[in-house]
């Protein structure tokens, strides 16, 4: 590239992996880990109350994720992109103090929890969209954004592992007090890996709505939104399940796995194949949590779970990219985004509520929720997809 092409108020990278998407894709890590730390910590902590009180705290946060997407645009246009970013990571970290004040006084005020988890879910949402539909889209080239979201996405997967691993290890020498400070500071490394990258001004639109769906949800992905939504509920309902550090070991081992099958397994097989073989290795891992054997139960299957999400939601997402024209890219990141989480969310909720009572029909529901995603794709979504995709 020549030299005279480079400004300097619009930096050119000739490679992807420079140090501002390093850091980018660092903080999508950091952030992950930091909301994901509470998936095996706030159930615990929150023991005492009943399963639906459980299940609303885990729940709730896949509502909040809706409630800020709509004024996403006008607040990217309107203000500093990073800034906007910047505030509701702190909102984030400011509901974080009010649980880890909470759990250091051992007071449980359930309403106060649950308004803590929905507007985190709100700020967590406007974070992330802005971050995948943004800011990673506006520090890559044209020729190479559809890679920047796919390795950038890889990185949140990673920390639905990482998270409750780092938590899990914490817990026992610093209890719950400590597992919240932790998810704090990542929180706060997510917000100065953003802050070290610059991001170049851009004049905001002339007509700028304060509510529309743009860098909020694609609705012509709306087949995509379901098949993967069904997919995620079945991972949150295994979730709900208590989970030993062992289990999400081997989880983060399969989403390596998945990696390494997506460079050399499916690198030339057919399109489909990815997906029905991830939905497969899923509906296995969950047969084999229902068989009970030990090495299995807790090796194999959180393994295959691990390659199985990974293989579906990285193909998922190249999906939701290719559906979607070409001013709607960071659209369809916010719609993949969404799907992932109110899918978890959802069902954590079902899994905290049937619990205690009802544990083998919580397997029995996954594996039929597999099942159904699983035909769906085969049948429909596919052939659909191919008959609407733009690119």
């Amino acid at each position: 590239m020549h030299p005279d092409m480079y400004t300097q108020n619009t930096p050119v990278h000739v490679r992807l992996w420079h140090h501002d998407f390093w850091r980018l894709a660092m903080a999508n890590l950091f952030l992950s880990m930091a909301v994901y730390m509470q998936i095996p910590m706030l159930p615990l902590w929150l023991e005492g109350c009943s399963k639906m009180d459980v299940a609303i705290a885990m729940g709730i946060f896949g509502i909040g994720i809706f409630c800020l997407g709509p004024f996403c645009s006008y607040l990217v246009q309107h203000y500093r992109r990073s800034h906007v970013y910047v505030t509701s990571v702190f909102v984030m970290i400011a509901c974080l103090a009010v649980l880890l004040y909470q759990m250091s006084n051992n007071d449980i005020q359930l309403e106060r929890v649950w308004l803590s988890r929905v507007v985190m879910g709100g700020a967590y949402g406007l974070a992330q969209m802005i971050l995948l539909s943004t800011l990673v889209i506006d520090t890559t080239e044209s020729f190479q954004r559809t890679e920047a979201n796919h390795s950038a996405a890889w990185f949140g997967r990673f920390g639905l592992s990482l998270g409750p691993i780092l938590a899990l290890a914490i817990y026992p020498f610093f209890g719950f007090t400590g597992t919240m400070i932790c998810a704090m500071a990542c929180s706060l490394i997510a917000v100065i890996l953003v802050l070290l990258v610059h991001f170049s001004f851009k004049a905001p639109e002339e007509k700028l709505l304060m509510v529309n769906l743009d860098r909020f949800y694609l609705p012509h992905g709306s087949i995509l939104f379901l098949n993967l939504f069904l997919t995620t509920i079945a991972v949150g309902i295994i979730l709900s399940l208590p989970q030993t550090l062992t289990f999400y070991a081997m989880m983060m081992a399969g989403f390596l796995l998945a990696l390494i099958c997506q460079k050399f397994v499916f690198a030339n097989a057919e399109l489909k194949s990815e997906i029905v073989s991830g939905l497969f290795l899923m509906g296995v891992a969950m047969l084999m949590i229902r068989s009970g054997l030990p090495t299995p139960k807790h090796y194999l299957a959180p393994a295959l779970i691990g390659a199985g999400i990974g293989l579906v939601g990285a193909r998922f997402l190249l999906f939701f990219i290719k559906l979607s024209k070409h001013c709607q890219r960071g659209t369809s990141q916010s719609s993949y985004f969404l799907a992932w989480e109110s899918g978890l969310a959802l069902g954590l909720f079902i899994g905290h509520a049937y619990l205690v009572s009802q544990p083998r029909f919580l397997l029995d529901t996954a594996l039929i929720v597999i099942l159904i995603s699983l035909a769906m794709y085969r049948f429909f979504t596919h052939s659909w997809y191919l008959r609407n995709k733009n690119r």
